[in-house]
C-alpha cells in the first residue's frame, strides 16, 4: 500500500485500520440498539434476554475502537492488530464451523464472516510487512 507515511505506516494501511474501526463500531452499535429487531428480521429466535446481544455488541464496538489506536499509530499498536487477528479468526472460524455442520443460524452471518476473513488476511499481511517487537 502506498501513499504518505504516518509513524512509518503508509496511508493505505492507515485507511485499512480506519475502515476496520468504522465497520466494527457501526456493527456493534447497530446490534446494541436494534439487535432484537435484526434477529427478528432474519427469522432468528433471540436469546432469553436482550443483554446477551448487547454484551456481544459492546465487545464488537470496543474492538472497533481499538482499531482507532492502530489507525493513529499502527507500529506502536501492533499488539492490537494481533488481537484483531485473533478476534477475526474467532468469528470466521465459528461461522465456517457452523456452516460446515449445516447449523449456521442464518445465512445473514456469512457475508460478515467473509468481511472478517478479508480483515484477517489484511492484518496478517500488515504484520508480516511491519515486523516489530510486539508479536
Amino acid at each position: 500500500m502506498t501513499g504518505s507515511s504516518a509513524h512509518g505506516v503508509t496511508t493505505g494501511w492507515r485507511l485499512l485500520f480506519l475502515v476496520a474501526a468504522v465497520y466494527d463500531i457501526a456493527l456493534g452499535i447497530a446490534f446494541m440498539v436494534a439487535g432484537e429487531a435484526v434477529l427478528d428480521a432474519i427469522g432468528m429466535v433471540g436469546p432469553p434476554h436482550v443483554a446477551y446481544i448487547q454484551l456481544a455488541a459492546v465487545f464488537v464496538t470496543v474492538q472497533g475502537v481499538s482499531y482507532l489506536f492502530a489507525w493513529q499509530d499502527a507500529i506502536a499498536n501492533r499488539a492490537i492488530v494481533w488481537v484483531g487477528v485473533i478476534y477475526k479468526a474467532g468469528y470466521t472460524g465459528l461461522a465456517a464451523w457452523y456452516l460446515l455442520l449445516g447449523m449456521i443460524p442464518s445465512v445473514f452471518f456469512i457475508p460478515w464472516a467473509f468481511a472478517d476473513l478479508a480483515f484477517l488476511v489484511a492484518f496478517l499481511v500488515f504484520l508480516r510487512r511491519h515486523p516489530g517487537a510486539a508479536g
